[in-house]
């Protein structure tokens, strides 16, 4: 028991995995005024452009450092569902990602909005949706990982989703706004560690 250091210019977060082993009982979807639009085989560029609009605020950036072929073949694989969430105006304003490629699992890859949408109820919109569109012949288990860079909602909204708690891990990895990857004002409930800045 104790603490363990985190090296300079890195990250820490507590991984939380979480998971649906039955089909949750039909019910209404919540009304909003959104449509999600199925992205098949999108543009590399656009697809990081709604991926780095939504996950900005909370540290995403896994899909912006991989190169077009690994990105490509994550993507533009059939079992990989894409799905971007419009406002009445046509403007994509979220994400939602199923990944069918481990049968009979389903993994929710990714889900957001945009930051002007979070707290007014439009997640549990989209949470209808991806159960809806996960939770098809041959699905035995529905899970989804969170951690502690998410909305300090993300945990409780999961669990009330239906989702069940069932391991921890520590990730620790290199600070993304150090390397240009990221704003380095992005994220401000993490705290920027740079060393060379304080120097």
């Amino acid at each position: 028991m104790g603490l363990s250091a985190v090296e300079p210019g890195m990250v820490a977060a507590v991984v939380t995995h979480l998971e649906m082993r039955a089909r949750p009982r039909p019910a209404p979807i919540p009304p909003a005024p959104l449509q999600l639009v199925r992205w098949k085989a999108p543009k590399l560029e656009t697809y990081r452009a709604l991926f780095r609009r939504v996950g900005e605020p909370w540290l995403w950036f896994s899909r912006l450092v991989m190169n077009d072929e690994s990105l490509a073949t994550i993507i533009h694989n059939p079992l990989v569902e894409i799905y971007a969430v419009t406002d009445p105006r046509g403007i994509e304003v979220g994400l939602l990602e199923l990944d069918f490629r481990a049968m009979p699992d389903c993994e929710l890859g990714f889900f957001g909005l945009v930051p002007q949408l979070n707290g007014k109820g439009h997640g549990q919109w989209l949470m209808a949706q991806a159960k809806a569109l996960a939770w098809r012949k041959g699905v035995e288990r529905f899970w989804v990982h969170t951690c502690t860079l998410d909305s300090p909602a993300a945990l409780g909204f999961y669990i009330k989703a239906g989702f069940v708690p069932t391991k921890r891990e520590i990730e620790t990895f290199a600070d993304p706004r150090l390397a240009g990857i990221l704003p380095r004002d992005c994220a401000p409930h993490v705290p920027l560690l740079d060393q060379a800045a304080n120097a």
